[in-house]
């Protein structure tokens, strides 16, 4: 299981505001996370902006348009630009990645542009130029890559059906299924509850996590002609309300688990001594009468 770099170190990632702000930029925060990189969210000049810091003490800005402001909601919005900078190194100032609207109507658009707001090409367009720089701590989780690559069957029945294999097919539950087996082995009740923060971690916990994929794919159900497409998406974003709603409700879950104490095995009888089993009376002797 992958590690995540820290959470930000400060008073209001306790607070409702700047958790629903975190949660908003989850689709940025948690990749680069995931690869080893601290991210905290700050207010720029009109809207917030992650902040990435790298190993060699430069950061990353990921900003979306500040001037003028976007009209769009914060981690959603019609496109991001990330820098490089370096606060001790006024000349280091470099554009990694460009898909903000161009303020120019007659200048030729950039590449990046057509690709918006959305995350995949510009964690991409980071991975690389950290790579190039030697600046990526670790690589990103084979899972996160948008072009899987194709699986071939490795069974005789894969073969005759062309079905994928289950590991392959279902991957986000044999990793479920794996952390259940790692509880149900767990030596201690530490070792379950930080198990258990891994389903209820408020901001990338599987609840959490689980709930952004019900409101993503109640989002996606509304792009439908058919009239089903909007009754689909609110049975979705309640399913979606439920799963957070069991989060809170779960939230010290995990300190109540760390509390616990084992059970204290019952002290065993003592034995009695072993004694030789006991003979069977002797049967009395029969008397016999001589012709």
């Amino acid at each position: 299981m992958t590690l995540l770099a820290p959470l930000p170190d400060h008073q209001d990632v306790q607070t409702r505001s700047w958790q629903e702000l975190w949660r908003r930029h989850t689709h940025i925060t948690t990749p680069l996370r995931e690869r080893g990189l601290p991210c905290d969210i700050e207010f720029g000049l009109s809207a917030h902006i992650v902040r990435v810091t790298l190993p060699d003490d430069s950061y990353l800005i990921i900003s979306p348009p500040q001037d003028p402001p976007s009209d769009h909601s914060p981690g959603d919005p019609e496109g991001w630009i990330a820098t490089r900078e370096d606060p001790d190194d006024e000349t280091l100032f470099e554009v990694v990645y460009d898909s903000l609207p161009s303020e120019d109507p007659g200048a030729d658009p950039r590449p990046e542009a057509r690709h918006g707001g959305s995350a995949e090409p510009l964690i991409e367009a980071i991975d690389h130029r950290l790579t190039q720089l030697g600046l990526l701590p670790a690589p990103g989780p084979p899972h996160t890559s948008p072009h899987p690559a194709p699986t071939q069957p490795t069974s005789r029945a894969q073969v005759a059906t062309g079905a994928p294999e289950s590991g392959a097919t279902y991957a986000y539950g044999d990793a479920l299924r794996d952390l259940t087996d790692r509880l149900n082995g767990a030596e201690s009740h530490a070792d379950a509850a930080a198990l258990l923060h891994q389903i209820l971690q408020p901001t990338d916990g599987l609840l959490a996590q689980l709930g952004e994929f019900f409101e993503a794919a109640g989002e996606k159900a509304k792009e439908a002609e058919e009239d089903d497409g909007f009754d689909l998406s609110y049975d979705l974003a309640d399913a979606a309300a439920e799963v957070r709603h069991l989060g809170e409700v779960l939230h010290v879950a995990e300190d109540r688990m760390r509390a616990l104490t084992p059970l204290t095995p019952a002290p065993r009888a003592p034995s009695a001594p072993a004694r030789a089993p006991s003979l069977p009376p002797a049967a009395p002797p029969t008397s016999r009468r001589t012709r």
